[in-house]
């Protein structure tokens, strides 16, 4: 652990500290000096309280690998935790290669365009009376006006069913996220922390209202092509509707195949399951827990055997 951590170690900061001593492991953020808005990574719901503990750790032998650890809080992740970043550097070992490498074909078009205009650009600074200034704004503006006509802007992938209304919220909460960031007084801070837990139930709201507009849309045509026996639209509108496939999971079960709903009920179960795993290892049978669901074991019965209340003698053979 390093000098430039922040706030006051607690048991569980003991607990992590000595984890990280027994695995030889250095503690990220307290070994950069920075401010103390770049240390905090997590504020309380009351917006007054600031602490660090959210941790990037490295191993001691690759120390001199990590350059920086801080926070960024610009991130809107419409969280009371930070985003925590660290630049690392690597040194890879040069890949010799001996045979030819293919041609690559770059994008023609690009190179064509900004010829034509660093052409006019040329002729127009020929005419006098042009100053370095605008030189370098007609520069500026050749590149950057080429790049847009022909590669275009760099496109952000969200999912298919938010509106463009939900996304403008997104925006406006994000610059309510930078406004928090640039304030100068505590109540500045305040109000904008405000303005940003509004914009954020706006987004939320927002968000459902899509996403059960676009439920009921793909609905509507799954019945559709139910009703019309379009088998590939109805298989893939489903696919869409059920989402990922996630495996469920193995409930805890009595005797009778019921499934215990009380959390104490279930350790209950599990502590008779380990007892008679423990009972059959001392006869020497070996029980596949995997495989085995429910242990019944019994012990010698010494009872006689009656008929009618009336005790049976021993006897050598029957008639």
């Amino acid at each position: 652990m390093g000098r430039h951590g922040l706030g006051e170690k607690n048991e569980n900061g003991e607990r992590f500290a000595n984890l990280c001593a027994f695995n030889k492991l250095i503690i990220g953020g307290t070994i950069f000096p920075h401010k103390r808005m770049h240390k905090a990574t997590w504020i309380s719901p009351d917006h007054t309280t600031e602490n660090q503990i959210d941790r990037i750790c490295i191993n001691k032998k690759f120390r001199r690998t990590m350059e920086d650890g801080r926070t960024r809080s610009g991130a809107d992740t419409a969280s009371d935790h930070h985003l925590v970043v660290a630049n690392l550097k690597l040194k890879l070992k040069k890949n010799w290669t001996t045979v030819q490498t293919a041609l690559q074909r770059f994008n023609t078009a690009f190179k064509i365009a900004l010829k034509n205009r660093f052409q006019a650009l040329q002729d127009l600074l020929k005419e006098e009376g042009t100053t370095m200034e605008d030189n370098w704004k007609g520069i500026k503006e050749a590149l950057t006006s080429t790049c847009r006509e022909v590669l275009g802007l760099k496109k952000h992938h969200h999912k298919e069913w938010i509106s463009i209304e939900t996304l403008d919220k997104i925006k406006e909460r994000k610059n309510k996220k930078t406004a928090i960031n640039n304030s100068r007084t505590r109540a500045e801070r305040v109000q904008a922390q405000a303005e940003y837990i509004e914009a954020n139930k706006q987004v939320n709201k927002n968000i459902r209202a899509d996403k059960k507009k676009c439920v009921e849309e793909r609905a509507t045509t799954k019945e559709k092509a139910a009703r019309e026996g379009n088998m590939k639209q109805l298989h893939d509108t489903t696919k869409k509707l059920a989402g990922k496939y996630s495996k469920p999971e193995r409930l805890v079960k009595d005797k009778g195949d019921r499934p215990f709903n009380e959390i104490q009920q279930q350790r209950n179960r599990w502590i008779k399951t380990d007892s008679a795993a423990a009972v059959s290892a001392s006869v020497s049978l070996n029980i596949h827990k995997g495989k085995t669901k429910v242990l019944k074991y019994n012990t010698e019965n010494t009872n006689p055997i009656t008929i009618d209340g009336v005790t049976l003698e021993d006897v050598e053979s029957f008639t």
